[in-house]
């Protein structure tokens, strides 16, 4: 994507863009030639680099309203503008409803849609004032639209994400543009923690129709196209970056069925 699709002079930002998911959308949105600032409460081990270009990095707690304005207001000062703002930071531990209180589910859900709607209030302060306004993409999840035991409150998350994204799309055409990537099973460094060893995440990949689980430059491929030009007529969309999804349960519990 980063080979035919342009976005030199342009500036964005990525949330939680230094690890994982994140990492991944970073190093193209610097392949395409963005400028990107990267932001997470830790520094990361070391700067995120691609096509011999290094992203910045600022300290940010998303949960802290006061400090996101802070932020985007260093962004439009030291950068002059903000054309993209990729909320891909979140997250959740395995935990069943019971076995959590209620302010530990609320918790998520801060981290999962409060933030990306505060980060996105903020960032649209930037955009909403330049010429050719910006364009903002939500990193949803499949947790989103199906029942998601283990992470609950993570899935519920997700599902007012991809609702908020389309009303923010409504409400802040035409200038600025609004979508969500809904998300499958991504290949990231922590994948051992979830599947276990690279025969269980190679097992797990089997799953997918496509065989695999995904790699985050294809992510990274998918936020580029909806950042650029080639996207001009996209928002309020969801783009499924999943692989084909999830095979139905019952074909494999049925018999003589391939």
């Amino acid at each position: 994507m980063a080979a035919i699709t342009d976005l030199s002079g342009s500036v964005a930002v990525v949330t939680g863009g230094t690890r994982g998911v994140g990492a991944g959308i970073t190093r193209a949105l610097l392949e395409a030639g963005a400028q990107v600032v990267t932001c997470a409460r830790r520094p990361p081990d070391k700067p995120v680099e691609a096509a011999g270009r290094t992203a910045r990095f600022l300290p940010l707690d998303l949960r802290d309203p006061e400090a996101v304005g802070k932020f985007f207001e260093r962004v439009r000062n030291d950068h002059g503008r903000l054309d993209t703002l990729v909320n891909n930071a979140g997250g959740t531990p395995f935990r069943m409803l019971g076995d959590g209180g209620a302010e530990r589910h609320a918790r998520v859900v801060e981290l999962n849609l409060l933030a990306p709607l505060t980060a996105s209030l903020a960032g649209y302060e930037v955009m909403r004032h330049q010429r050719g306004g910006g364009s903002i993409v939500m990193i949803g999840s499949v947790s989103g639209t199906r029942p998601s035991p283990g992470s609950a409150a993570y899935g519920a998350a997700k599902a007012g994400l991809e609702n908020l994204a389309r009303s923010m799309a409504v409400e802040w055409a035409p200038k600025v543009r609004v979508n969500t990537v809904v998300l499958g099973m991504v290949r990231t460094e922590l994948s051992h923690l979830h599947y276990g060893d690279e025969e269980g995440i190679a097992a797990v990949g089997r799953t997918v129709p496509l065989g695999r689980l995904a790699d985050p430059a294809e992510i990274g491929d998918a936020c580029v196209f909806l950042a650029s030009d080639r996207a001009a007529y996209i928002s309020g969309a969801s783009l499924q970056v999943h692989g084909g999804g999830e095979r139905p349960a019952f074909l494999d519990a049925a018999t003589g069925i391939d």
